[in-house]
């Protein structure tokens, strides 16, 4: 008797369902250079008072510098990061 949750049934379970989203697997693909990108914003920000005010005074322009697209839930995430208010 198989268990109802063995490898099996879940590799079984997992093969029915449809391909996952080109824009996904895309998205998937870039998280991790995203993350190190904005962990290295945040880290410089924490260690240089003076880059941090002018981070949080302009967080768009700071993203962009950074070679980053400032999307609304990137910019809330690193508002509430960097101590710049709460995330929207």
């Amino acid at each position: 008797m198989t268990a109802p949750h063995s490898e099996e049934t879940l590799a079984r379970a997992l093969r029915a369902l449809p391909a996952a989203p080109d824009g996904w697997v895309a998205a998937a693909k870039e998280l991790p250079a995203l993350r190190a990108s904005l962990d290295g914003l945040v880290e410089r920000a924490e260690s240089d008072a003076a880059f941090r005010a002018e981070v949080l005074s302009d967080l768009e322009a700071a993203v962009r510098a950074a070679g980053l697209t400032p999307e609304p839930t990137t910019l809330a995430a690193l508002r509430a990061r960097l101590g710049g208010g709460p995330p929207e």
